[in-house]
């Protein structure tokens, strides 16, 4: 494996500070897989597993909301057709906790255990409440999570979209149990660097809570594959601002990528690497995938590392993104 690896609170395996995002994989509503992406099938989403797995990334982020549970079903299909992928990936997966929920335990232990069936596995290695929504309290949420964890239905528990106060909430609840919360996952990136601005990302570091960070390279905006002229296709929400201001981030990052032999996305990954984040991009095929894992085994500079944070631009995040629909 690559460089340092990061070990989730919990007992997950250790894994490389990279993962991958599985959102798009089956989910057509928002990323148009088979329609106007005609480059993205099952079979390419095979080559990007295996590319990643060969790269030494190893952890897969899915959700019971990704096309209505068929991210989790095209993973179980691909872990079924070789076990040696299962025995080496590190699934993630989340609950969506909407609010007519009320019996948040029982509905929680439910969507895991449907999520496990549609994965073909016993256990995941990570479960995540997937926004800050439901009714219930925190105190509530943790005892759900905690009965999972205790009854080996998954190993290591997070949250998502969660704020300092709402994650410091959950994580004094989970240890009234003895259970660690294990990681926030949160839009961040050169496009929303609010996470570290507003002390998330250092509140993270202080509880021992690994920091996901999602749409790290801006749903493809950071790649300088897209600009004012030619902008990204579909429903791409997050962080989106004109792209004349998205195309002067990108300026820079490819400066800064020129002088290392990387791309604008590897450096975009890279800065979130060394903010203490564990950036899951998505891949659609094993180019996609191979280009991500460029962002292990070197270094930014801290003078390149300065020269980023005043290009990075803070970002906002809208109601809707902080619900539960992201990847």
């Amino acid at each position: 494996m690559p460089g340092p690896t990061v070990t989730f609170p919990g007992g997950t395996a250790a894994v490389a500070p990279l993962g991958v995002g599985a959102w798009s994989w089956g989910d057509s509503s928002t990323w148009g897989m088979g329609t106007y992406d005609q480059d993205l099938s099952e079979a390419t989403i095979a080559d990007a597993v295996d590319a990643s797995l060969a790269a030494g990334v190893t952890l897969v982020d899915t959700a019971e909301g990704y096309g209505n549970g068929e991210s989790e079903r095209i993973i179980g299909r691909l872990m079924a057709a070789d076990p040696a992928r299962r025995e080496r990936l590190v699934i993630a997966t989340k609950f969506i906790p909407m609010p007519w929920k009320l019996d948040v335990h029982g509905a929680l232990r439910r969507s895991l255990e449907a999520s496990l069936a549609r994965l073909g596995a016993d256990q995941v290695e990570l479960y995540q409440i997937h926004g800050p929504i439901s009714l219930r309290s925190h105190r509530a949420l943790a005892d759900a999570l905690a009965a999972v964890v205790k009854d080996g239905l998954t190993k290591a528990v997070g949250v998502s979209n969660y704020s300092v106060k709402e994650m410091r909430q959950m994580h004094r609840a989970l240890g009234e149990h003895g259970v660690p919360l294990a990681s926030n996952q949160i839009e961040f990136s050169l496009l929303r660097r609010r996470p570290e601005t507003s002390g998330l990302i250092e509140a993270c570091h202080e509880l021992g809570v690994v920091p996901l960070a999602y749409s790290p390279i801006g749903q493809g905006r950071l790649t300088g594959k897209y600009s004012a002229a030619a902008p990204p296709p579909g429903k791409r929400g997050f962080s989106a601002h004109p792209m004349e201001q998205v195309d002067a981030v990108v300026g820079v990052v490819r400066t800064i990528g020129e002088a290392h032999g990387r791309t604008p996305s590897q450096v975009a990954l890279r800065w979130l690497v060394q903010k203490g984040a564990v950036p899951i991009p998505g891949a659609k095929n094993a180019d996609q995938a191979t280009q991500n894992a460029g962002a292990l085994g070197w270094e930014l500079s801290a003078t390149d590392m300065a020269t980023l944070d005043a290009a990075a631009l803070d970002g906002t995040n809208s109601l809707a993104n902080r619900i539960w629909q992201h990847g």
